[in-house]
């Protein structure tokens, strides 16, 4: 047998990486790979505060021409960019493999195969570095990007509002590692339902940025469009808002500017409203905001202001979207858990809580 197949062997029967054992230190330097959707991103923090480097390459302009990600697309354009989005971060943080601690993946959720991509990527370095592999949900590495806020130091037990374009869950932070669902959407997700109007609007992709953009200049009275309170849940729901817009576009001669000032309105409303209630039913020290949505000016105002004397932590924008650092930070704090093995798979459908 030659030595290719026998690694390939030994590769298939691990159940454990053939690494250096984790040993958590308090300063430990971790590389943090993140692929779950459309942006293939290396970061890497020292002592789970202190953010190195974070190279992300954005496939925004890729999938723009289509009005949303195109998983295909995605991961072939994933597989181009990664090693040298790796290469990048250790250069600008002046590392060599030899001085990380660990790997951190995302393992989910996500697009499959676009986590694979990074999940194969961090299983070959760890391998091939001695390092040791940590397994990181998505969900967790937005919360911990408030860690990498300046001069901030979030409290635990903490109402973590999570607010992306697959994901819009209020999520009670006990403990690291300790997490309990408050709610949920039931349809679509806030950033979905930005993408969405957005397209109808005629006002292109990332929807997010371009209705905040076109609502600058709304007149004083933009559109009230529904709600869905859902009684006393903590819930979400924006399909019926979604339609509403299409209907007002297509019915009334309101302005662009004016429809979409109404539309982000109304979403912020809902969601700064259930998370400020859950935070004070829960008696939380803070308030973690999270998530591609949370770049969104209005909504991060709107949290503070109602939140009020609850302190709000807000990542700036460019790690609220998906990033390595992040995950290299969730890993941190998830490093006592242990290593995972190299027969780690992806999870597309990954809760952060029950």
């Amino acid at each position: 047998m030659s030595r290719q197949a026998k690694m390939r062997s030994a590769f298939r029967r691990s159940a454990s990486p053939p690494t250096t054992p984790l040993r958590y230190n308090a300063s430990m330097l971790i590389l943090g790979i993140e692929t779950s959707c459309d942006e293939t991103a290396a970061g890497i923090v020292a002592d789970g505060r202190r953010m190195l480097t974070n190279v992300v390459a954005s496939q925004a302009d890729i999938h723009a021409r289509y009005g949303g990600v195109v998983p295909e697309v995605a991961s072939r354009h994933h597989i181009e960019a990664m090693l040298p989005v790796v290469r990048a971060a250790l250069l600008e943080a002046k590392c060599r493999p030899s001085d990380l601690d660990a790997i951190a993946v995302t393992a989910g959720p996500g697009l499959a195969g676009s986590l694979l991509v990074g999940l194969n990527t961090a299983k070959a370095l760890a391998y091939g570095w001695s390092r040791p592999l940590i397994a990181v949900n998505h969900l967790e590495g937005h919360l911990y990007a408030n860690w990498l806020v300046e001069d901030a130091r979030p409290e635990l037990p903490a109402i973590v509002l999570i607010v992306s374009g697959g994901h819009s869950e209020i999520i009670l932070a006990e403990d690291h590692g300790s997490y309990r669902l408050m709610g949920r959407t039931r349809d679509d997700a806030a950033g979905e339902a930005f993408d969405k109007a957005a397209r109808v609007l005629g006002l292109g992709f990332p929807g997010g940025p371009a209705i905040e953009r076109a609502a600058r200049d709304a007149g004083p009275k933009p559109p009230r469009l529904p709600r869905a309170w859902l009684g006393d849940s903590s819930d979400f729901s924006f399909s019926g808002l979604k339609t509403a817009v299409a209907r007002v576009a297509q019915e009334s001669s309101a302005p662009v500017a004016d429809i979409a000032a109404g539309f982000q309105t109304a979403v912020i409303d809902v969601l700064v409203k259930k998370t400020v209630r859950a935070a004070r039913e829960t008696g939380a020290r803070c308030v973690l905001l999270s998530g591609g949505v949370a770049a969104n000016g209005p909504l991060r105002q709107a949290l503070r202001e109602a939140a009020s004397p609850i302190p709000v932590w807000v990542p700036p924008p460019v790690l609220c979207t998906d990033n390595g650092a992040m995950i290299a930070v969730a890993a941190h704090f998830r490093a006592e858990a242990g290593a995972a093995g190299l027969n780690l798979d992806v999870r597309a459908s990954w809760p952060i809580a029950g």
